[in-house]
């Protein structure tokens, strides 16, 4: 499978007891948080390594959301009294290891669920990476970046709206600009798989060409997201999205050639098929820049992967094609602006798959919820002149579990092994 995928790292966040003497008043009530404190640990301890089973973490992802969703959704009528009865730190992840902390149970579920979105994101690199994934796999990676991309738009439509004071400093996780280029981006790529089926499988030059025009644009989107923001932290991934959408807009003009071919067009084939060229050029350039750039996510070098070497010599064939059956058979004239690529892929196009909502775990029933006794609940005011008094310390990063990339050349076009 012959893709390769930009990874933001992991957010870290300080360890919770989930301690709340006073607040917990028997044996039910404590059972909560000694659950909750487990079930938080048990996610953290497996999301640093993308080759754990998908299964894994949607187990562990509810066993710990369901009894989150107890200190956050009412009880009754007004604010879940609960809510702020706790602290919660996280780092963001174009941001290194300085840390934003609110009193709002929102915050850990937007963050965590933030979190788990990004592994699924390692899991399905992980996988495309692998020299010789069969088909299934590369289902799994198709259907890991659309999960990923609806546990994106589940924190930005649901989670970071309950937020009081979300922040919009400059390229926090929760800020709307960050996450919609999340969104575009797993969904972008997602589409890759399409276009490497779709290419495997000989479909229609004309649908191939309408699937990579729209990834292309879904890049441009990603990318347009982030321009407001300081180049210095989003510099990097922005060099990613840019270098994908000249790319696939390439790939777009290369099988729009093909087309234009078929319907005896061969002027305006030869000149859309220059404009790849032009734009394979302009990705070449950008895959160097983004090699060089720097920031936090992937090191790597795309020039040399075969999602990029194996294109080249492909599209310029392709010209020569046409340049020579125009010369001796059509004859027509080459226009001087390229074709106008109006495509719209007839299927074949990626959404975002709906989150699925998360029940609340039975250990939560109102009666257990009235014997909370919140007064007895640590006070943000006094938390904060205690923390005066503390040094404030950054959170070291996550040690995530490296996936190599491959370079092999599988032997296919699309680099996908279908069986």
């Amino acid at each position: 499978m012959s893709y390769w995928f930009h990874r933001n790292p992991l957010k870290a966040t300080s360890n919770l007891t989930f301690e709340l003497r006073g607040v917990s008043t028997d044996e039910k009530t404590r059972r909560i948080f000694n659950e909750l404190r487990q079930t938080r640990n048990k996610l953290l301890e497996l999301l640093p390594d993308p080759n754990h089973d998908k299964s894994s973490i949607e187990k562990a992802t509810t066993d710990y959301f369901s009894l989150l969703l107890g200190l956050i959704q009412p009880f009754d009528e007004g604010e879940n009294k609960l809510r702020k009865a706790l602290k919660f730190k996280w780092t963001n992840s174009l941001l290194g290891n300085v840390t934003q902390e609110q009193w709002d149970t929102a915050f850990e579920a937007a963050h965590m669920a933030i979190n788990v979105a990004l592994w699924y994101t390692k899991h399905a690199a992980k996988l495309a990476a692998k020299e010789t994934p069969d088909m299934e796999e590369a289902k799994e990676v198709h259907t890991c970046l659309r999960v990923a991309a609806g546990i994106f738009t589940y924190a930005k439509d649901e989670l970071v709206g309950k937020l009081a004071g979300n922040s919009t400093d400059n390229a926090v996780d929760t800020e709307g600009r960050v996450m919609e280029a999340y969104i575009n981006q797993c969904t972008a790529e997602a589409q890759e798989v399409t276009i490497a089926r779709a290419i495997e499988l000989k479909h229609q030059a004309s649908l191939v060409a309408a699937l990579a025009f729209e990834t292309a644009q879904l890049y441009q989107r990603a990318d347009d997201a982030l321009n407001s923001l300081d180049d210095k932290i989003v510099g990097k991934w922005r060099k990613y999205f840019q270098l994908k959408s000249a790319f696939y807009t390439s790939t777009a003009y290369s099988y729009n050639g093909e087309a234009l071919l078929a319907e005896d067009k061969c002027g305006e084939a030869i000149r859309g098929l220059q404009e790849g060229v032009k734009l394979y050029d302009k990705a070449e350039q950008l895959c160097k820049e983004y090699a060089s750039a720097k920031g936090l996510g992937t090191f790597a070098r795309p020039l040399n992967h075969i999602f990029f070497r194996k294109f080249g010599p492909i599209l310029k064939r392709t010209l020569e094609k046409c340049e020579r059956e125009n010369g001796m058979i059509y004859h027509h004239k080459v226009p001087y602006d390229p074709p106008q690529l109006e495509l719209k892929a007839t299927y074949g196009l990626v959404s975002p798959e709906a989150f699925k909502s998360i029940a609340l775990s039975p250990l939560w029933t109102k009666d257990v919820y009235e014997k909370m006794d919140a007064k007895m609940a640590p006070k943000e005011e006094n938390e904060k002149k205690a923390d005066k008094e503390k040094d404030k310390k950054e959170l070291p990063p996550v040690k995530e579990k490296e996936t190599p990339m491959s370079d092999k050349d599988p032997g296919t076009f699309s680099g996908c092994s279908i069986s």
